[in-house]
Order: C-alpha cells, then sequence, then structure tokens
C-alpha cells in the first residue's frame, strides 16, 4: 500500500490517510459568521477522500481578523453559524474536521486579497491593529498597538475560548496558527518583535507568548482530541527567524504534548525573498522532524501523487498538506489512489463515476444503475 494512503492516529482520532486539506482563508463570513459559500466549499472538500479537513484560519477576535470578511469564532452568533456546515459535512462524509484558530495581529483590518489586500483605515471602515511592536508590516502603513498586559491577557482568553466553542461544534482537531506573518508569529520574529520586556529579545522571550497560547488552547480542548500547530520555519529575510529557531521552539512544544507541527514559512515581511519551486519547503519540514520525532506536515507546492507518497515513505514528512492545488482540482486524493493503486473514502452517489479501468478506487463493488 502506498504510504499515502496509509491511516495515521492522532490521540482519539485516526486518519485514513495522510493527505491533509490546508485551512485556506476564503474571505466570505459576515461579521465573522459562516455562509453559504462555506457550505459549499468545506462541503464539496469533504467529499475529497483527504485523510483530515481544516477549516481555514479562524479569528478568536473580532479585531484578529485580516479582512472584515474573515471567519470567526468568539461568540453565540459565530459559533451558530458553523452548526449546520458541520452537521452538512457529518451527514455526508467520515473525515475528520480540524480547525485553525488565528489571530492576525498587525495585518489585521486588511481589504481581501482580489481588492489589493491593503490595510483599510480606521476612517473606511478598518480598525487599529493589535501587535507585539508598533511596527507596521509594510513601510507607509500606520503603525499597529503594542499590546500591554491587558490586550495579552484579552488575547489568551479569547483563544481559550475559541478552543471551548470549538470542543463544543464536536470539532476533531485544532491547529493554533503562528505562521505567516499573524500574531503568534509577530511574536517569535525579531523582525517584529521588539519588545524589552519577558515577550521580547532573547529567542527565549519571543516564544514565551506563542507558548502560553498553545497551553492555553490544549487546556481548553478535549485531551482526547489533538492540537497542533503550524509555523513559519523561516521568514526569508535578514534578521528573521532561522530554521534553528524553529527547532528549537519545536522541541518546546514536544515538552507539552503537541500532537503536530505543519511547517510553512514566511509571511512576515513584504522584503521576503522565497526560492519557489515544487516541495520548496519541504527540508524544513524534514529538519524538524528528524531533530524533534514530532508528526510533521509538510506544505507548498506539493501536487505530484508520486512525490507526495515518497515524502511519507521516506520519514520527510508524516502527513502533506495541499491548499491550492486541493482547489484546482478537489478530488485530488481520487486521482491519487487511481494512480498509486489506493483505495479512498466516497459517497455512494459517486461510485458511479469510477472509470472502469479503475473499479477497485472506492473499495466497493460496480453500482448498478436502474
Amino acid at each position: 500500500m502506498s504510504a499515502l494512503f496509509s491511516p495515521l492516529t492522532l490521540r482519539g482520532v485516526t486518519l485514513r490517510n495522510r493527505i491533509v486539506v490546508s485551512p485556506m482563508c476564503q474571505y466570505s463570513a459576515e461579521r465573522g459568521e459562516a455562509s453559504e459559500w462555506h457550505m459549499i466549499h468545506l462541503g464539496h472538500l469533504a467529499l475529497s477522500g483527504a485523510g483530515l479537513l481544516c477549516i481555514e484560519a479562524t479569528a478568536v477576535e473580532p479585531d484578529g481578523r485580516i479582512t472584515p470578511a474573515d471567519l470567526g469564532l468568539w461568540d453565540d452568533a459565530t459559533e451558530a453559524a458553523l452548526k449546520p456546515v458541520l452537521a452538512a459535512i457529518r451527514k455526508h462524509s467520515h473525515v475528520p474536521v480540524a480547525m485553525q484558530l488565528s489571530h492576525a495581529g498587525r495585518k489585521a483590518s486588511s481589504h481581501v486579497p482580489w481588492a489589493g489586500g491593503q490595510l483599510i483605515p480606521v476612517a473606511e471602515g478598518g480598525w487599529l491593529p493589535h501587535a507585539p511592536s508598533a511596527l507596521p508590516h509594510k513601510a507607509g502603513e500606520e503603525p499597529p498597538l503594542s499590546l500591554d498586559n491587558a490586550g495579552l491577557n484579552r488575547i489568551r482568553e479569547a483563544f481559550a475560548a475559541s478552543a471551548r466553542r470549538a470542543a463544543r461544534l464536536g470539532i476533531d482537531a485544532l491547529e493554533v496558527h503562528a505562521a505567516h506573518g499573524y500574531l503568534l508569529h509577530q511574536f517569535l520574529s525579531p523582525v517584529a518583535n521588539q519588545r524589552t520586556d519577558e515577550y521580547g529579545g532573547s529567542r527565549e522571550n519571543r516564544r514565551r507568548f506563542p507558548l502560553e497560547i498553545f497551553d492555553i488552547v490544549r487546556a481548553a480542548f478535549p485531551a482526547d482530541k489533538p492540537v497542533g500547530i503550524r509555523v513559519s520555519a523561516t521568514d526569508w529575510v535578514e534578521g528573521g527567524i532561522t530554521l534553528e529557531d524553529t527547532i528549537a521552539f519545536a522541541h518546546e512544544l514536544k515538552k507539552r504534548g503537541c500532537d503536530w507541527i505543519d511547517v510553512s514559512s514566511g509571511g512576515v515581511s513584504p522584503l521576503q525573498k522565497i526560492p519557489l519551486e515544487p516541495g520548496y519547503q519541504v527540508p524544513f519540514a524534514q529538519a524538524v522532524k528528524k531533530a524533534t520525532g514530532l508528526t510533521t506536515i509538510a506544505v507548498g507546492l506539493i501536487t505530484d501523487a508520486r512525490h507526495a507518497s515518497e515524502l511519507v515513505e521516506s520519514g520527510d514528512a508524516d502527513l502533506v498538506a495541499m491548499a491550492r492545488a486541493m482547489l484546482y482540482d478537489p478530488r485530488w486524493p481520487w486521482h491519487a489512489a487511481a494512480q498509486l493503486g489506493a483505495t479512498v473514502e466516497a459517497p455512494p452517489q459517486y461510485w458511479r463515476s469510477q472509470p472502469r479501468d479503475q473499479k477497485a478506487l472506492f473499495g466497493e463493488t460496480t453500482l448498478g444503475q436502474r
């Protein structure tokens, strides 16, 4: 059997294969509430045959949204809006559903990407973002507000409350977002964190708040359900996070019972220079896994089925996350299984779709038709 299609158990949750649908921001919520788009988007991806479906970066408070159209989970209304989406998924799919909890920090109050992605001025309906330090993401932008102790406490409580709401919704796993230039990554990176208190300066101080948030989320979520984290292994900019910093952070996460580490990169500075090519982030995942033994997710321009399978087979990663490739081909796991001689779960309504030479793809007998 292809390693890509072998099962994996994380605490009380078993994944049927090693393919993860990455959390992908849709910028389609209303006041943080899931919309009809989420029903369509997540519903069809739940039928993809992947082993895990992760809901997009979900803001833990309104000020933590990247854009005004971000998904959130901070009050009864945002919690209630997700219930029918999850109910539909549960009715028609067995895929475990994870959620990525996030706070945008200084990248909050932005226009949606297809409208330019620039910060929205307060006078035009935006808000002043909060960050570790009063340093703007881009030159010329208004500086964010530096978080004081009250602000840090507010965010701690927001992550805990969102984790509890996720548990009530029946979410199977959580991923803490500490990558891509958002708040927890901002604390980790010297590019964004120039604090002089116990949360800034040394590597140990800069990782203090992200580790506190991980501990808070872990404590607020059921012990039999996994909690992982996404990190940016490097900032791709001089003076930023290095792979060595990330490995040291991962060792601390392992001590705290982290169930997986999703290894991405970049996002904290527009000055980053990223050498894009298939699997360009895999060496980071490989290094973190080798150094720590943590269950590791590789992500980043992995689109070929044999490449993905080899990553798992070789031990470079335990899981492979797909984002843009899954949007382009929402049945990518079906096609990978057909290529690698594996099977996937599919609803009976779709069994008849198998090509005649792939009747074992769904592990079912041929479906007759009247």
